[in-house]
């Protein structure tokens, strides 16, 4: 027994590693159209399931794509309403596992094919002429998979050699609903201890299909998977922000909705079930390997019903979980941006769009410090107030904003991606030091506008006015980075930056000569000292900006 336990266990770690290797390597071949599938996502709900039907079909593992979608909440990708309806089609995605492991691994001889599935895979990997690493790694990851999953299926011992579980199994079915949550507690904390309900179901499958369990115990298993898989997501949701949280609640509630109207129609559900698939398990004569195509239909159908269902009430949804997690009041007083793994799947291209819109928020935040500077700088007769204070804030959130990001993109790139992943991590890298650099340019000039407020220093109005174009042609660059961040700069928009910068450059030039001049006529030096300081950090402003624009040109 020690023995079969020990093949089962290894049996299951040769499925899940074949999954992640598979999975992998589907992400890395398909990461740009992952992110065009995102990008069709709207405030309409039925994308919005379609959206996450399809993602999860991709990955496989809804677990791994709810703890995406956790995230993408918490950096404000998605709105709290779009992903409680990508969270149901996940739902709905996660069921082709079901499907595939019903028909591939049981009624074809698939292990078969495994070895040479994982010898043309290893081809593909070791030839770099054919740059089909990605596939060959899909291959590879696919042969893996139905090995593990042809062990799995020959460790299960008969169960005609084990009566006394069988009699355990039987003592625990007949007690009507109680037998019912039961059955749905060991198929919750089945999935909470593999970290996959597609491993979980491909372990419920194999043992109904070995004839450990009959269809009713299978099914309520099925549903406790259901329940389990939302545990990964809601662990992943711990310190991050509100609507995070409310998005995992709101997985947790409409698994959990599907299961209570379930417990009312149980029965009636498996006769409908066995009515719509061929071979009927209900009877005195049951054929245990019918089984899987009866679960596989049974999670489906009760997936797409409580969709449909559900899909109606989004807000109601959204409502209820937004009373459970009230917002908060004030500010946060830290920046944390966590990279939330889902243990057996993980999806680096998609967390990348959550560095993506962190970058946004960065770039509003150095845009609004700028435009704050040149407010106060422009207005010596406004009285200053906290201004000071506020701009160190805001510089500490940037150098934090900095440090987070940078962690997010290190951790991203420690796991597989494909090569132009892997080019826009280094890119993004160097976008947020210069974002950062620039928080540290604003606030310096705020210092400087504080000096000349104490010190009361004037300038006249023809000193400022030579200064508004020049500030103005750096507004001007930085609302350019803005609205091309995060996409490829071509040659034409290069041009354009290079061209801000050339004039930025020859403006400093004449500026800084002309207060210069100003001293050496008798003018106010420690004026003219700060005017210098000024036009040097805009100057520098200007270079960051251009630094960025560079880097944008290798983002693909």
């Amino acid at each position: 027994m020690f023995y079969s336990t020990l093949m089962i266990i290894g049996s299951l770690g040769l499925f899940l590693f074949g999954m992640k290797t598979m999975s992998d390597g589907i992400q890395k071949a398909a990461g740009d159209r992952l992110h065009a599938i995102l990008n069709f996502m709207t405030g309409n709900r039925v994308m919005a399931v379609l959206t996450g039907f399809a993602i999860t079909a991709i990955v496989q593992s809804s677990s791994a794509s709810t703890v995406m979608v956790v995230s993408f909440v918490n950096a404000g990708l998605l709105t709290l309403a779009q992903s409680i309806g990508v969270i149901m089609g996940a739902n709905i995605g996660t069921t082709v596992t079901g499907w595939i492991v019903a028909i591939l691994g049981f009624k074809v001889k698939i292990a078969a094919l495994a070895l040479p599935a994982i010898g043309l895979g290893f081809i593909l990997v070791l030839v770099k002429r054919f740059n089909k690493k990605d596939l060959g790694e899909t291959l590879i990851g696919f042969g893996l998979l139905f090995m593990g999953l042809d062990y799995l299926k020959n460790s299960v011992p008969d169960i005609a050699s084990y009566p006394e579980v069988l009699q355990f199994v039987t003592q625990l079915t007949g007690h009507g609903v109680l037998s019912f949550f039961l059955f749905v507690i060991i198929g919750t904390v089945l999935t909470i201890l593999v970290q996959s309900s597609s491993a979980a179901m491909a372990i419920t499958l194999t043992m109904a299909y070995a004839g450990w369990i009959d269809f009713p115990t299978a099914a309520a298993i099925v549903l406790g998977e259901n329940i389990g898989t939302t545990v990964t997501a809601y662990l992943a949701s711990i310190g991050t922000s509100v609507n995070a949280r409310r998005a995992s609640r709101a997985h947790t509630l409409f698994n959990l909705f599907g299961v209570v109207w379930m417990t009312f129609l149980f029965t009636p559900f498996l006769h409908l079930v066995d009515t719509l698939v061929p071979g009927q398990i209900f009877g005195a004569a049951i054929d245990s390997t019918l089984l899987p195509a009866h679960l596989a239909m049974f999670h489906t159908l009760f997936n797409i019903i409580n969709t449909f269902i559900c899909v109606f009430f989004i807000p109601q949804f959204a409502s209820i979980v937004k009373r459970i997690i009230p917002d908060e009041k004030g500010l946060p007083e830290t920046y944390s941006l966590k990279y939330m793994s889902a243990s057996i799947q993980d999806t680096p291209e998609l967390y990348l769009l959550t560095v993506k819109r962190e970058l946004n928020k960065m770039a509003d935040i150095v845009c609004d410090m700028f435009n704050g500077f040149w407010d106060v700088f422009s207005n010596p007769d406004k009285k200053m107030g906290n201004e000071v204070e506020e701009y160190k804030r805001m510089e500490d959130l940037t150098d934090k904003m900095q440090e987070e990001i940078t962690r997010f993109l290190s951790q991203c790139s420690m796991d597989n991606m494909n090569k132009v992943s892997a080019s826009n991590v280094y890119s993004m890298m160097r976008i947020t030091n210069e974002l950062e650099s620039i928080g540290d340019s604003c606030f310096n000039l705020m210092i400087l506008c504080e000096r000349r407020y104490t010190k009361k220093i004037v300038f006249d109005e023809e000193t400022l006015e030579n200064l508004t174009p020049y500030v103005e042609l750096v507004i001007r660059f930085i609302a350019f980075i803005k609205s091309h961040l995060n996409e490829h700069v071509d040659s034409e928009n290069m041009a354009v930056a290079v061209k801000l910068e050339s004039k930025i450059n020859k403006m400093r030039k004449n500026l800084k000569e002309k207060a210069s001049d100003r001293m050496q006529s008798g003018g106010d030096v420690k004026g003219g000292l700060l005017y210098i300081d000024v036009v040097r950090h805009i100057e520098q402003i200007g270079d960051h900006c251009m630094n960025i624009t560079q880097s944008l040109q290798q983002v693909r």
